[in-house]
C-alpha cells in the first residue's frame, strides 16, 4: 500500500489553508475574478467547477505564483507544500519511474548530496544523509513510484521505458503520477481523469480518499466529483460561490438558489413597473412631484437582481437514422488487432437500437474492438459482415487531429453537404457551441474541448444508425457532457460506448460487455459489480502464479460454464422482446408513411369541391381515423415492450 510522507515539519494542522481576499484578475481585457472572497480549510476536498474558459486554470496559476492578481490577497500558511499536475510533458530520455520520482524534489536533492558525499568519502555527511533518506521514506520511494504507475495503468515492463516512448495521453498519466509522488499539503489537480480509462479513475478515487492534505480538483466528471469532494467552488460569472457537499448536493442547492433568485427577480420587476407607472402618471403634477422623485430614487437604489437562467449554450440531438439493417453488423469468430490478434473468438451481432457499454481493464482491447467494428483495422481472422444500410458514426480522440486547422466549423460542415444552404448549417453547428462568428473561427484557435465538440457535430450530421464512441467526454465540460447525455438518450440508433464517465454509462446504455482475457462476453451486472470484479482481477494479477489444485480448477471451470449458461439464457429470454420491439417499429414506420400519403391526398381542394369524389373523400377520412387509432395503439405497445426490455 502507498505510504504518505509525514506532514511538513514547519506547520501543524490549522483552521485555514487558503484565503482569497478582494481578489481581482483580468486577462486580455476580460475580467475573470472581481472582488472574490473565499476561505478554504485544512483537509477539505474541493471541486472547482465552471464553464470552459471561466478561469479555473487561471486560479491555479495564481496559487502557483505563475500569474499575479490585479488586486487583492492570496494567503497560504507558512511552509505549506503545493503539488500540481503539469499539463504537458516534453519527450525525454528519462525513464518513466525516474520521471515520477523526480516529483519528490527534496528526495532527489538528498540522493544527489549522498552520491557526492559517498564519492568524497565524507562519513559524517553520509550518516546524516541516510537519516534524511529515512525521514523521507526514501528507501521505499521506488516501490511507491511503481505503485503509482501500476495504479494508473502502466505495465511493469514499461516502468523503465523512456518518457519519449509514450504517447501524449500516457505522458499525462506520468505527470499525474509525478504530482501524486510529491509530498504536499495542498494538491492542485486540473482535469486528472482526462486520458484515464475507467479502471484508472476508480484507482485514483481510492488514492485521493487517503490523501491527508487539502485538495483542489478541477473536473467535469460528475461521479468522480461526487465520490471525491465534500465542497464545491463554482465560478458564477466573476464570483466564486462556495457550496457544502459533493457535486449532486451543489446541483440541488444551486437549483433552489436560482428558483429563489428568479422569484425575487420577478417580484422586483413588478415593483419596478409600479414605480415607473407612478412616476409616469404623477411626475407632471406639482402635488405628487416630491413622491415621484422619491420613487425614482428608490428605483436607483434598488439592487438589480440578475434573472436566473440556465447558462449552458448546448442543445443538440443526433438525428434519427434514415434506414437500418437487421443486424447492423456481425463479427463472425473474429480475431481483432492491428497486426496480431489481442481479442479472439469475437462472435456477435449488433442489432438496431442496442445500447452497449464496453468495460474491461486498460489494454484489454476495448479500442481495438471499436476500430474493428468501424473497419479501420480489418480482422486478423474471421469475418466482419455489414448490413446493407449500415452507416457508422465514429468518434475517437485521434480524429481531432484530422480536423483542418486553418478552416472553420462551418467549412467542415459544408464539406459534408456542399449543396445545402448556409443557414441550416449555422443553426445545426450553433447547437454545439459555435454561434455567430464562432462558426467562422479557424480550428487552430480552439481548445481541446471545442475540437471535440466539432468532431461530435460532424458525427451527428451524418445521421448514422450505429454510433461508436471511444472516450467522447475527454476535454468536454459538464454542460456539454449533459447535452451529450440527453442526445444519446433520445437517439434512436444503436450505440457502442467506451468511456470513463460512469454517469454517461448509466444513462445511455442498456447492457455491458466485458473485454478481458482476450475475449468479449456479456457482463451481467452493474458498474458497482464491475468495481468489485476489477478488485478481484487486480488481486489475481498480483497473486503468485501457483498451480491451482485440481478440485479448485474444476470448480472454477464449472463456475465459468455456469456464468456463460446464465448469460446465454438471459440473452435468449430477451430475444423475443427485442424481436417484438423491432416488429412494432416496422409497423409504426409503415403506418406513419401511409398516414402521410393519406394526408397529402386529403389536402387536395378538389376532393371537397367535386361531388363525384364524395365517396373517395369518405373512404380517405375513414382510413385516416383508423390509422391514427392504429398508430396510437402501436406506440402504446412499443412503450410497454420497451419498459419490459
Amino acid at each position: 500500500p502507498f505510504r504518505y510522507p509525514a506532514r511538513s515539519p514547519n506547520r501543524a494542522r490549522s483552521g485555514s489553508m487558503l484565503s482569497l481576499t478582494d481578489l481581482h484578475l483580468q486577462i486580455a481585457g476580460e475580467t475573470l475574478l472581481d472582488g472574490v472572497n473565499l476561505r478554504l480549510h485544512d483537509g477539505w476536498r474541493v471541486g472547482v467547477i465552471g464553464r470552459n474558459g471561466c478561469g479555473k486554470s487561471s486560479l491555479f496559476k495564481l496559487l502557483l505564483g505563475e500569474l499575479s492578481a490585479d488586486r487583492g490577497e492570496i494567503s497560504l500558511p507558512g511552509g505549506a507544500r503545493i503539488a500540481h499536475m503539469a499539463q504537458e510533458t516534453a519527450g525525454r530520455d528519462t525513464s518513466a519511474v525516474a520521471h515520477v520520482l523526480g516529483g519528490h524534489g527534496e528526495l532527489m536533492r538528498v540522493q544527489q548530496e549522498l552520491a557526492a558525499a559517498e564519492a568524497g568519502d565524507d562519513v559524517d555527511a553520509i550518516v546524516h544523509l541516510h537519516g534524511e533518506l529515512d525521514r523521507l521514506d526514501g528507501y521505499t520511494a521506488r516501490s511507491r513510484a511503481e505503485a503509482l504507475l501500476s495504479g494508473l495503468g502502466f505495465r511493469a515492463d514499461q516502468f523503465d521505458w523512456p518518457v519519449a516512448r509514450f504517447s501524449g495521453g500516457w505522458r499525462v498519466r506520468l505527470d499525474l503520477a509525478r504530482a501524486l509522488m510529491r509530498p504536499s499539503d495542498l494538491l492542485l489537480l486540473d482535469e486528472p481523469t482526462n486520458h484515464l480509462d475507467l479502471d484508472a479513475v476508480l484507482w485514483l478515487e481510492q488514492w485521493l480518499a487517503q490523501y491527508p492534505g487539502t485538495l483542489l480538483l478541477v473536473s467535469h466528471d460528475r461521479d468522480f466529483l461526487d465520490n471525491v469532494v465534500g465542497h464545491v467552488v463554482h465560478f458564477d460569472g466573476t464570483r466564486l460561490v462556495h457550496y457544502r457537499g459533493n457535486y449532486s448536493a451543489f446541483e440541488r442547492q444551486r437549483a433552489e438558489r436560482l428558483a429563489n433568485q428568479q422569484a425575487a427577480y420577478e417580484k422586483q420587476q413588478q415593483r419596478i413597473r409600479e414605480i415607473e407607472g407612478f412616476v409616469a402618471r404623477f411626475r407632471a403634477k406639482a402635488s405628487k412631484a416630491r413622491q415621484a422623485q422619491s420613487r425614482l430614487k428608490e428605483l436607483e437604489r434598488m439592487e438589480q437582481i440578475a434573472p436566473a437562467h440556465v447558462d449552458s449554450p448546448f442543445r443538440f440531438r443526433f438525428p434519427d437514422p434514415e434506414k437500418v439493417s437487421n443486424p447492423l453488423i456481425t463479427l463472425d469468430h473474429v480475431g481483432a488487432g492491428k497486426r496480431e490478434a489481442i481479442l479472439r473468438g469475437a462472435n456477435f451481432s449488433i442489432l438496431p437500437g442496442q445500447r452497449i457499454g464496453l468495460l474491461g481493464p486498460n489494454g484489454a482491447g476495448k479500442s481495438t474492438l471499436i476500430r474493428t467494428l468501424v473497419g479501420e483495422w480489418p480482422p486478423v481472422e474471421g469475418e466482419r459482415i455489414t448490413g446493407q444500410h449500415l452507416k457508422v458514426g465514429y468518434f475517437a480522440q485521434h480524429q481531432l487531429d484530422a480536423l483542418h486547422l486553418d478552416q472553420s466549423p462551418l467549412w467542415h460542415l459544408k464539406q459534408e453537404s456542399p449543396a445545402m444552404r448556409e443557414q441550416p448549417l449555422r443553426d445545426f453547428i450553433g447547437g454545439f457551441g459555435f454561434p455567430g462568428d464562432d462558426a467562422l473561427t479557424p480550428v487552430r484557435k480552439f481548445s481541446g474541448g471545442e475540437k471535440a465538440r466539432l468532431a461530435l457535430a460532424l458525427v451527428a450530421w451524418r445521421r448514422p444508425n450505429l454510433l461508436l464512441l471511444d472516450e467522447p467526454t475527454n476535454h468536454l465540460d459538464l454542460e456539454m457532457r449533459h447535452a451529450l447525455d440527453l442526445a444519446l438518450q433520445a437517439y434512436a440508433g444503436a450505440v457502442v460506448l467506451v468511456t470513463h464517465d460512469r454517469h454517461l454509462l448509466r444513462d445511455s446504455v442498456d447492457e455491458f460487455w466485458l473485454v478481458a482475457d482476450g475475449t468479449v462476453q456479456p457482463f451481467d451486472g452493474t458498474l458497482d459489480d464491475y468495481r468489485e470484479w476489477m478488485r478481484r482481477h487486480r488481486a489475481q494479477e498480483k497473486a503468485p502464479a501457483a498451480e491451482p489444485e485440481a478440485p479448485a480448477r474444476a470448480t472454477a471451470t464449472r463456475d465459468r460454464q455456469g456464468d456463460r449458461r446464465a448469460a446465454a439464457q438471459r440473452r435468449e429470454a430477451l430475444r423475443p422482446l427485442r424481436d417484438r420491439l423491432q416488429r412494432l417499429e416496422r409497423d409504426l414506420e409503415r403506418q406513419q408513411a401511409e398516414l402521410a400519403e393519406l394526408e397529402t391526398a386529403l389536402a387536395d381542394p378538389a376532393l371537397y369541391t367535386d361531388p363525384d369524389r364524395a365517396a373517395e373523400r369518405e373512404r380517405l377520412l375513414r382510413r385516416q381515423a383508423e390509422l391514427q387509432s392504429a398508430i396510437e395503439r402501436t406506440e402504446n405497445e412499443w412503450l410497454e415492450v420497451g419498459e419490459q426490455l
